[in-house]
């Protein structure tokens, strides 16, 4: 992969998720010294702060429609973070997204396609692809692979514009345990190619990883990971506000990350869920931060 500069951005929000705290998320990945350790394996990097929504702001907006909390609070923070996205690619720069909760991948997502054609690489326990109709707890973070396909209300599927970001046969789940009955009822129908942690048990994450890139970036300019860290088997990232038991181990995990980079179609990320409230020890940031640097570390950095 290109060693592009990278830009950090950061989006302390949690207000997609159903249990508070991961807000703290990225100042938890920088007092895991994600930008330093980014740096040791020899990659330029800039800390460019945060997407804040501001408070006066958060205390005007209630929740709104149970059906999907937070809708406009989710839609104005995904709007300044796909502006905040899309300025990086056209400036020669890797984006790397910090959340915060997984409704930021709205954002992340519109922004990488803004440019370009793009695939995407879920990696989570959950599916993301529930929409108003379908979501049995209203929480939008639930939703945000669904609007990136078009699937849900237009203020999440219309942020950069009125098209779907990327097509179902660009999409790949890695991880996924756990679906909700309309989010399997979506895979069905529009054919996109999931692979469980079972999956992962069986086969072994190199030839998922195979399939997942060739899936992805066949037919593409590029492809975005957006990993939610609940993907991860909760004895190596117990800081999370949904977990799923059964996942994926942390060098599993690590090498799936080196082998995505080593395909150089990576062209944005973002990670998300990391819940400090929740954590031991801050476990689960320090996890993030070395899927980040498997991910985005140099290649003498990375080799087995």
């Amino acid at each position: 992969m290109e060693h592009k500069p990278i830009d950090v951005i950061g989006v302390p929000f949690d207000l997609g998720a159903g249990c508070r705290g991961c807000r703290m998320g990225p100042d938890a990945l920088r007092c895991a010294e994600l930008v330093q350790q980014l740096r040791m394996s020899g990659r330029e990097v800039e800390d460019t702060g945060d997407i804040i929504l501001s408070g006066t702001r958060r205390i005007r907006e209630e929740i709104g429609s149970t059906k999907a909390k937070y809708l406009k609070n989710v839609a104005y923070v995904n709007r300044r973070l796909h502006r905040r996205v899309a300025a990086s690619i056209h400036d020669g720069r890797f984006p790397l997204v910090v959340g915060g909760d997984h409704s930021i991948a709205v954002g992340s997502i519109a922004g990488a396609a803004k440019h370009k054609r793009i695939g995407v690489i879920w990696f989570d326990a959950h599916g993301d692809l529930n929409t108003i109709q379908t979501s049995p707890s209203g929480n939008v973070h639930g939703m945000s692979l669904a609007a990136s396909l078009g699937y849900g209300h237009p203020s999440l599927t219309r942020i950069g514009n009125s098209h779907p970001k990327v097509l179902p046969e660009h999409v790949v789940l890695i991880g996924t345990r756990s679906l909700d009955p309309g989010e399997e009822e979506l895979i069905r129908r529009t054919g996109i190619q999931m692979f469980s942690a079972r999956d992962i048990h069986q086969l072994g994450i190199r030839e998922i990883m195979k399939l997942a890139i060739t899936l992805a970036a066949e037919q593409t300019d590029g492809v975005h990971l957006s990993l939610d860290v609940d993907g991860l088997d909760s004895s190596d990232a117990p800081g999370v506000g949904t977990p799923v038991s059964g996942g994926i181990r942390l060098r599993e995990a690590q090498l799936g990350m080196r082998l995505l980079a080593e395909s150089g179609a990576l062209i944005s990320a973002d990670f998300v869920e990391v819940n400090p409230a929740l954590d031991l020890r801050n476990r689960t940031a320090h996890a993030a931060v070395e899927l980040m640097c498997s991910l985005l570390g140099t290649t003498e950095k990375n080799a087995d």
